[in-house]
């Protein structure tokens, strides 16, 4: 999900909750578990490295772990730990240490030590004849949240969904209008976002709701977390859950997120959707492959992969889909100018007042790139490795000829030069350079540094910045430069430490 485009993020919204509202989430096992799961790679390295720690860490030796290329990584990962206070600075923030009510609950999950229904009850009156299977749950989960996108393009004969998702779809500006509903500019991008990115969306303004509907955040929350945790093919009872967590599982249901036989029923079933809302897999980019993995598990069908692997483009910008299904096609309708149409093949062709339509819309280049890579046949995909791999042994062979000496493994350095081009060079670059055309201003809201009193310390701030990754200009000649505001904070307490000391 681009954070430009919507900035209501899972991660963003826990940072702008008031901090007593976050040390109350803290105390669920399974929601400290599920915000340790969507933290970055550095962050998490950050809690493992104290949350066995009860003393307070320097941050003279916390940022020694850290290379200096990659200060810009340490730099996010630490604002955001604090955004979400998940750490602590004392007054001279000379040291740190973890928030004590997370350190608790979360080394309870790691070592197994919290209550039996942290991560929610499993029934047990759990009959084998009355038992779901993961295939029912699959094509329930996919038809109910393909309705939704199907309802959002407008395709003929689909029914509208229940009414808490179409009001979560006008809250969200996703569609708009009074006795009929259009698809919005934002509601465009939207349908370009893998699944993951969209239920958390909709969840978002689900939570924007719950005073509204005079239900708990703290419990909608840690329940939309546990769902994250379950595990997919059981049933959970509906004991356990508060009263809010009860109200809350019909309109989960409308979203295919759980399923429940009735709204009486005593237990109920998370479905593949639910259970990966907090990992990092991005195994399913569109809802049906939920269904195409349990098919290939269970029946060894291959049908179902290619379809959702059935985009060729040639350098010629020419676009060849084999597809028959209305919402792709849909979709792909956005940023193509279609051309013909047959019973499972679609042909067309990027242009650019094709793609200035879809940047119109708010879609964006990268959208429609990252678009046609996930779809992208796996001749493409086999293709672009073949090439990748010829570059490699290339460079390799070119290296072991110029070093005169004994051969010498290359291999990873010629990799990291390289990237695999599904998509082909002169297609992707055009695409964005049509979004350039339009895209000549940008706006960063920041602050500016200036009158500093010579040049070492110009230089020193501005290179502290650079490696932060928050300078967006300067000018060494002036001696002046200005950085993101995110950035500021962290360049002045710098500033302060080494030029005032």
């Amino acid at each position: 999900m681009s954070s430009n485009l919507f900035k209501s993020t899972v991660n963003e919204y826990l940072e702008d909750l008031p901090k007593p509202v976050q040390s109350k989430l803290y105390e669920a096992p399974a929601t400290c578990l599920s915000i340790y799961r969507l933290l970055s790679p550095m962050a998490k390295f950050y809690i493992m490295a104290m949350v066995f720690n009860d003393k307070p860490l320097a941050m003279r030796d916390l940022t020694k772990w850290c290379k200096p290329s990659a200060k810009k990584m340490e730099f996010e990962a630490l604002r955001r730990l604090e955004s979400l206070h998940l750490i602590e600075y004392d007054t001279k923030r000379t040291n740190v240490r973890l928030n004590s009510i997370f350190r608790s609950n979360f080394r309870d999950c790691l070592t197994g030590s919290q209550d039996s229904n942290a991560f929610g009850s499993i029934s047990s009156d759990d009959d084998e004849a009355d038992k779901i299977e993961t295939t029912f749950l699959d094509k329930f989960a996919s038809h109910e949240w393909e309705t939704i996108l199907h309802f959002m393009v407008g395709t003929e004969g689909t029914p509208a969904p229940s009414s808490s998702v179409l009001s979560l779809l006008k809250l969200g500006g996703l569609m708009e209008g009074d006795s009929t509903l259009n698809i919005t500019n934002t509601g465009f991008q939207f349908l370009l976002q893998d699944v993951n990115a969209q239920i958390w969306t909709l969840l978002l303004q689900y939570l924007n709701l719950t005073s509204e509907l005079n239900m708990n955040p703290v419990d909608v929350l840690n329940f939309i977390f546990i769902l994250g945790c379950l595990e997919l093919g059981k049933s959970y009872s509906v004991s356990s859950l508060s009263e809010t967590q009860v109200s809350m599982l019909a309109d989960l249901k409308d979203l295919g997120l759980v399923y429940q036989k009735s709204s009486s029923s005593n237990k109920f079933y998370p479905t593949r959707l639910a259970t990966t809302l907090t990992s990092d897999s991005s195994a399913l980019k569109t809802p049906s492959m939920a269904v195409d993995q349990a098919l290939e598990e269970s029946e060894g069908q291959m049908m179902a992969s290619n379809s959702r692997e059935s985009i060729i483009i040639e350098t010629n910008f020419k676009v060849y889909a084999y597809t028959n299904s209305p919402l792709e096609i849909a979709i792909l309708n956005l940023f193509v100018q279609m051309k013909t149409r047959f019973s499972n093949l679609i042909c067309g062709q990027i242009t650019r007042e094709s793609i200035r339509n879809a940047l119109y819309n708010g879609i964006t280049s990268d959208q429609i790139i990252k678009f046609l890579e996930t779809h992208a046949h796996p001749q493409m995909r086999a293709l672009a490795k073949e090439k990748l791999d010829k570059k490699v042994e290339f460079d390799a062979s070119h290296n072991i000829n110029t070093a005169g000496g004994a051969p010498q493994s290359k291999a990873d350095g010629a990799i990291s030069q390289h990237k695999l081009e599904v998509i082909p060079p002169n297609v992707v670059d055009q695409i964005k350079l049509w979004q350039l055309e339009l895209d000549r201003i940008q706006t960063v809201e920041g602050y500016l540094f200036k009158d500093f009193a010579n040049q070492q310390e110009y230089d020193m701030l501005s290179t502290y910045a650079t490696e932060l990754g928050v300078l967006v200009w300067g000018d060494k000649v002036k001696r002046k430069f200005f950085v993101t505001k995110d950035g500021m904070a962290q360049v002045a307490d710098f500033a302060n430490r080494k030029l005032r000391g």
